[in-house]
């Protein structure tokens, strides 16, 4: 017992008094490397599958899309969870923080048993509603039946990974991560090359590397690493906590959900001229997502000292990190966005050597690495109020960037514009967002004002 309060008193030293750059780069370095090691394996995957064929590449756009929806219900609980347990670990209320880390666990895996299961009985209608074509569709549907099977697993694993992370213990997030990524890599060349499975075995691998990964994480929790537990007798019953579990992660399932909303609409916008140019979309997505992996992974780092300095008071520490983040990711992500606009053809080739693929890409990614330099702002300040929060406020500004502004955006410009308007949409989006969120971020700024 001494020796676990020993734990919690150096680790509440740690938050409130390490330099705040310090912090903010040991807290954003493991998450940061275990989206990158996540987004090539993304990426890994979808060369993979794009040498199956291109419809093959266009069911991996789709899949995904449907794993987004899943990784916004496992972000509502853990930054829901996960944001509260920070600030009651500043507060240095331990017991309450216990409950609302095993509340959104036990969350997470509901809604992901539940999802699956309606998934499985409207499996048609789904993928059509993700934007699968006729031809996409029999791929998707192989793809996707594995997803559902280890759909809870991944919930829950992600969950674990934002309240690991809340802690202010993201390397330990980061291990099981790269592990089930490793995995899912070495279980592709085996199961769609060695044993001649081609997508069902991308699938397969998929599946089985988020069972591991979820048993790595949960035994992070079990053998005492964390400040907090897991147990099913530390899950709240009361619908109070558990509400307050859903409204303060809702921003991140809005931002999810609309993300994977985005994708699905630009997926069906990009089906009405044909299988390459889902293809070509899907792969913008996948390369575009390395820069912005960064830039997230920055305003993951900042979020737990944010949540838990304005628990403990320390509102001076807040605003720091909230201004070391902004800079940090803007000059992360442009330093990654320059290379990748100036060699667009072959990044694009790699994934799917198609004339027409490639054409359509490479503009669809140059425009993506200019619109991604305005993002950097929008997401700290949507971060920000979350963590300590702002519900409101947060669910506002997680509506702007994929869903309020980019919606009538898509649909104008593509019937004015065609398919050059769908490559245009998206990134023209976060200009608007970002001319939005310069008002919000004098609002947030004089929230953490002592």
């Amino acid at each position: 017992m001494e020796a676990e309060k020993e734990v919690q008193r150096k680790q509440f030293q740690r938050m409130t008094t390490e330099p705040v750059g310090k912090l903010l780069f040991t807290l954003s370095v493991p998450t940061i490397i275990s989206m990158m090691v996540t987004n090539i394996y993304n990426l890994v995957d979808t060369a993979f599958v794009g040498t199956l064929g291109t419809s093959e590449s266009g069911a991996t756009g789709i899949v995904f899309g449907y794993m987004a929806i899943l990784q916004a219900v496992a972000f509502m609980c853990g930054q829901g969870a996960g944001s509260i347990m920070s600030r009651k670990l500043g507060a240095k209320e331990q017991e309450e923080a216990t409950k609302y880390s095993s509340t959104g666990f036990f969350l997470s895996f509901a809604l992901g048993l539940v999802m699956a299961v309606f998934s499985f009985v409207f499996m048609k209608p789904l993928l059509y509603l993700l934007g699968s074509t006729e031809t996409i569709a029999p791929y998707a549907g192989t793809y996707i039946f594995y997803i559902l099977l280890s759909a809870p697993f991944f919930t829950s694993s992600l969950t674990m990974n934002n309240l690991l992370r809340y802690e202010g213990k993201a390397k330990l997030g980061t291990v099981g991560l790269m592990i089930g990524a490793f995995i899912n890599i070495f279980g592709d060349i085996v199961l769609m090359f060695g044993l001649k499975l081609g997508i069902a075995g991308a699938g397969i691998s998929t599946a089985v590397s988020q069972v591991i990964s979820f048993s790595i994480l949960l035994s992070m929790f079990l053998r005492g690493k964390t400040q907090t537990r897991i147990s099913l007798k530390y899950a709240a019953r009361d619908f109070k906590t558990v509400w307050n579990v859903m409204a303060t992660g809702f921003p991140s399932l809005l931002r999810q959900a609309l993300n994977s909303v985005a994708t699905m609409l630009l997926n069906r916008a990009a089906g009405v001229y044909g299988d390459e140019a889902v293809a070509a979309m899907s792969i913008v997505s996948r390369i575009s997502f390395f820069p912005m992996a960064v830039a997230i992974g920055i305003g993951q780092g900042f979020q737990p000292i944010s949540s838990f300095n304005f628990g403990a008071e320390r509102k001076d520490r807040v605003r720091k990190a909230f201004w070391s983040a902004l800079v940090g990711a803007e000059c992360v992500l442009a330093l990654i966005s320059v290379p990748i606009f100036i060699f667009a053809g072959p990044l694009v080739q790699q994934l799917r050597d198609d004339l027409r693929v490639i054409e359509l890409g490479i503009r669809a990614l140059r425009l993506m690495c200019v619109g991604q330099l305005f993002v950097p702002l929008t997401m700290m300040v949507e971060m920000g109020f979350q963590s300590i929060g702002e519900k409101l406020l947060a669910s506002f500004g997680s509506c702007l960037r994929s869903g309020l502004l980019f919606i009538p955006t898509l649909l104008l410009l593509q019937n004015v514009r065609g398919m050059s308007g769908v490559q245009e949409a998206q990134p023209l989006s976060f200009v608007f967002t970002f001319v939005v969120c310069l008002f919000l971020c004098r609002i947030y700024l004089k929230r953490v004002k002592d």
